[in-house]
């Protein structure tokens, strides 16, 4: 398909100063007549020796697998077919579906027998699920600069877009522990536990309670027993995937949050030797997979989580803690990663939580708005700032309401900013496990 550039557009306009002044002589009409046909035939010849589709090489390289919010370099490769000579120059431009954001995705390009270009442009999937990268479209300019083609390469491809994958190749808990102040964090201490680990002389600040005299009266020293937090325990985690997860809140989905938050406490799990399976559930039960053991649990949690996503329906609390209470006759922790802002829907789910204890262990994390928070406690300047703050004290007031119920019924309450979520659900379960609570 033949282009024009900036440079034949610049030409026509300039055509236009004849066929204005034409007004006062027909000499000038004909000049401009005359100045834009031979512009015309200008950009004729320059389209006739653009190069064609013909003369260029193109390929993509583009990672089979994204990460959801993590930019990733996508690779475009041009050059001239074997033998072929002659100087070449244009711009490509690489097509994606919908919902990424993009970066230098249209570039300029110039190419002789002696080089091959190597380009890149960023992709920074916002959604998980499938994206469609290509075709790839390039433009080829003639000797002059004033025209070329336009042609498309058939390079289509289809990627994955899974959560942040990342997550999966740290330490998650040196992770948490890092992030949080060294007031939150969840440190480990000899008495924790009640799984018997080894025994170690004693040290100042140990407690005494974990003496083991007959190691002391063999060895003629003070020996204390070492306990570590019990393994094998099972994990289960209910994923939210109902109208409330479907907002943003600091300008990510909160569904994205979720399952980000989910592969964390899953990475946590297995690292402390427990079992671990998933629930992600709306109206009805979008995923699931019974408790695991070890990597290939991480593996099979992936795979689920990446077509995982909210939607515009009621959550069914009910049918999410039915099929926990039939997944294993033992004791587990239920962690529901949700939000509580909508009080009907909280007041459900405390109905419905209350039915796993005693017999499991409850922990509801749900995301805390700053801003409702901070409007609550501000004082209003005017009638609509009156209004605002009562709103927002009537959702902080229904959480404290819904909080309170959850802790009376056995259950751990969790509330964070959305950007702490992740480490605040791992958090909670270390600190649960070295407690000894489940």
């Amino acid at each position: 398909m033949p282009v024009l550039t900036a440079r034949a557009a610049a030409g026509l306009a300039l055509g236009l100063l004849p066929a204005a002044l034409s007004v006062l002589s027909s000499d000038w009409l004909l000049l401009a007549l005359a100045f834009d046909a031979a512009v015309c035939v200008l950009c004729g010849i320059d389209i006739w020796k653009a190069p064609t589709a013909e003369r260029i090489i193109a390929s993509r390289r583009l990672p089979p697998i994204l990460s959801c919010g993590v930019s990733q370099r996508v690779g475009i490769t041009l050059e001239l077919p074997p033998g072929a000579k002659g100087n070449l120059r244009g711009e490509w431009e690489d097509s994606v579906t919908a919902g990424p954001l993009t970066e230098g995705r249209r570039q300029p390009f110039s190419l002789n027998e002696q080089a091959v270009v190597h380009t890149e442009w960023a992709l920074t999937p916002r959604r998980r699920g499938d994206v469609q990268v290509g075709p790839l479209t390039v433009r080829t300019w003639g000797p002059l600069g004033l025209a070329g083609r336009q042609f498309r390469v058939g390079l289509t491809e289809q990627a994955k877009v899974y959560p942040d994958l990342s997550v999966l190749g740290r330490d998650a808990i040196a992770l948490a522990s890092a992030q949080l102040d060294v007031s939150q964090r969840v440190m480990q201490k000899l008495a924790d536990g009640r799984e018997f680990e080894s025994l170690r002389e004693y040290r100042v600040g140990d407690d005494r309670r974990h003496f083991d005299w007959k190691a002391t009266a063999r060895r003629a020293k003070a020996m204390v027993r070492v306990y570590r937090p019990e393994q094998n325990q099972a994990v289960m985690i209910l994923l939210d995937c109902g109208r409330h997860m479907a907002g943003e809140l600091d300008g990510r989905r909160k569904v994205d949050l979720a399952v980000d938050a989910t592969l964390r406490l899953a990475r946590a799990c297995v690292a402390q030797g427990d079992h671990v399976g998933m629930l992600a559930f709306a109206t009805t039960v979008k995923a699931a997979m019974p408790v695991r053991k070890g990597t290939a649990a991480l593996k099979a949690l992936s795979e689920l989580l990446y077509r995982v996503d909210a939607s515009l329906e009621e959550s069914d609390y009910a049918l999410a803690i039915d099929r926990t209470l039939t997944q294993t006759p033992r004791r587990m922790l239920v962690v529901l990663l949700t939000e509580l802002s909508d009080p009907e829907s909280a007041e459900m789910l405390w109905r419905h939580a209350r039915r796993l204890s005693p017999r499991h262990l409850p922990l509801v994390v749900s995301f805390k708005d700053t801003r409702v928070e901070q409007i609550s406690q501000a004082a209003p300047r005017s009638v609509d700032e009156a209004y605002a703050r009562r709103v927002a004290q009537r959702l902080e007031g229904a959480f404290r309401k819904t909080a309170a119920n959850l802790r009376e019924s056995g259950a751990r309450v969790v509330r964070t900013p959305a950007a702490e979520l992740g480490t605040a659900t791992v958090n909670a379960y270390l600190e649960i496990k070295t407690r000894g609570q489940l």
